[in-house]
């Protein structure tokens, strides 16, 4: 079966509409699921269609692509809008290889090829800001419109250690709490990820959402998200307008800062009062700062390219 679905990937895509999409939504949010070569199965949400450069979302470790709801709503009125699910998160396949920032590259990859996207505004929130780096790492710019980091700095790999120590040491200090309590240690994150009170969003359904993804995959995720790779040099091949957003509160605030700085044509914006969801926490400066990218993005893309 997986044969038949390698050789004709771009047609397998399943289309179903999602019941909460037509619940006051604007725009229709439909949910679909693309095959990719080696059997894997990604679920996205998509809504809008072909005008602007296409927004890409990229949701942070063992969260559901379905905490873009609103930006998806926001920004699909004039162009097409997409929310993955990387490989061993939320609806897609539970992968027992490749869960690496460096292989989901290559998964969206393959999924701008299937969709026909041949330039795009990707947008990583925590580790998908490592998915977003490692993309850029192997296959340069010339399929990206525009990039945004959210709350998260790209990784330096096995140095973090040094560069961010006392983070760092906090985080492996927390790694014994998934592996042993992982139904607390979700349920704690997804309270987390938060400073707001968000009472139209089921907190314990994504707490449930991370638990989806397998504890040994979860572990290995990690590690290979924060101490796997050195991803700063795909900074220096960034040439397209970028933003790099976070909470004020964020303990990585100064690397973000510094990693903007060494980013032409980049924006660093800190948000007050939100939690490391900030998109979700202040929604209206979120969306503010993303509408300034998408609108650089899309002027660089109409002058003339010089000689």
């Amino acid at each position: 079966m997986k044969s038949i679905f390698a050789s004709c990937f771009l047609l397998c895509i399943a289309l179903v509409t999602l019941g909460y999409a037509q619940n006051g939504s604007p725009h229709e949010i439909r949910k679909r699921e693309l095959t990719l070569k080696d059997g894997t199965r990604i679920n996205f949400l998509e809504a809008g269609r072909s005008g602007l450069p296409p927004l890409v979302l990229i949701p942070g470790w063992a969260l559901p692509a379905s905490l873009w709801t609103h930006q998806i709503d926001k920004f699909s009125a004039d162009r097409l809008v997409i929310a993955i699910d990387p490989r061993s998160q939320g609806d897609s396949s539970k992968a027992e290889l490749g869960n690496t920032p460096e292989q989901r590259a290559r998964d969206l990859n393959e999924i701008l090829t299937a969709l026909h996207i041949a330039s795009a505004v990707l947008v990583g929130w925590s580790q998908g800001s490592q998915d977003v780096a490692a993309y850029i790492q192997q296959f340069g710019t010339s399929s990206v419109a525009g990039v945004a980091f959210v709350d998260s700095p790209v990784s330096a790999g096995p140095a973090e250690l040094e560069e961010n120590k006392q983070w760092s040491q906090q985080f492996l200090g927390r790694l014994p709490v998934y592996v042993d309590h992982p139904s607390e240690y979700c349920a704690g994150m997804a309270r987390a990820i938060f400073k707001k009170p968000h009472p139209e969003l089921d907190v314990n359904e994504v707490a449930v959402h991370c638990r989806k993804t397998p504890v040994p995959t979860g572990v290995t995720m990690l590690m290979m998200d924060i101490f796997g790779v050195d991803r700063r040099p795909a900074l220096a091949k960034i040439d397209k307008p970028t933003l790099v957003i976070a909470s004020a509160e964020s303990p990585l605030l100064e690397s973000q800062r510094k990693m903007a700085a060494v980013i032409p044509n980049s924006r660093f914006e800190a948000i007050s009062g939100a939690g490391h969801a900030l998109f979700l926490d202040e929604p209206a400066l979120f969306d503010a700062a993303l509408q300034q990218l998408l609108d650089k993005s899309s002027k660089a893309q109409s002058e003339p390219r010089k000689p």
